[in-house]
């Protein structure tokens, strides 16, 4: 995988967690900038764990799946892109103020298609350094600029960012099954 895909891919995973720190941000309203930084750090930290243990359980699973891995990575990116994309308009968001017990289970909820895309990762030649490098920093700053533009702004951009962070994993999806075709 290219490192422009890796960037595609970690941009698209950190459009759930943008979703949700935008509606977490209009909850906000004193210390939003302490808790952006707070909520970013502890989405990115989740975004970097998860694709961690994916990629391991596929590695596992990797020799016996070994001739079926761009299926396996097609289904698994596309039903992902698909869920975020039907989440964008069925997800309804509660939103009142932070709790650590919500912040952990909402950087849990965000970061378990990263899990499914480390799954995916086990089946190419990626530098999973670089990979969890670029899906941590990118799911910071997305989640960081996501409260604060949930502050200022509302959630005008919410179902917009995911949905295009599903269009995205879908599109490579349908990239890695072409390339195995062609």
């Amino acid at each position: 995988m290219k490192n422009f895909e890796l960037l595609l891919i970690s941009i698209a995973l950190a459009m759930d967690a943008f979703s949700v720190s935008v509606c977490k941000g209009l909850t906000m309203k004193y210390k939003f900038k302490r808790n952006s930084f707070i909520i970013a750090t502890s989405f990115s930290l989740f975004q970097m764990l998860m694709p961690l243990i994916g990629y391991f359980l596929g590695s596992k699973l990797s020799k016996s799946l070994i001739d079926f891995n761009h299926i396996i990575a097609f289904v698994l990116l596309f039903v992902i892109g698909f869920n975020m994309i039907r989440e964008a308009y069925h997800d309804e968001e509660t939103k009142n103020g932070l709790s650590i017990s919500e912040l952990i289970f909402l950087s849990f909820a965000t970061s378990i298609d990263a899990m499914a895309v480390g799954i995916t990762f086990s089946f190419f030649d990626v530098n999973l350094k670089l990979a969890i490098i670029m899906i941590g920093i990118c799911a910071f700053i997305f989640s960081f600029l996501g409260v604060i533009l949930g502050r200022l702004i509302g959630n005008k951009f919410e179902k917009k960012a995911e949905v295009f962070g599903g269009v995205v994993l879908i599109l490579i999806a349908f990239k890695i099954l072409l390339e195995h075709f062609l």
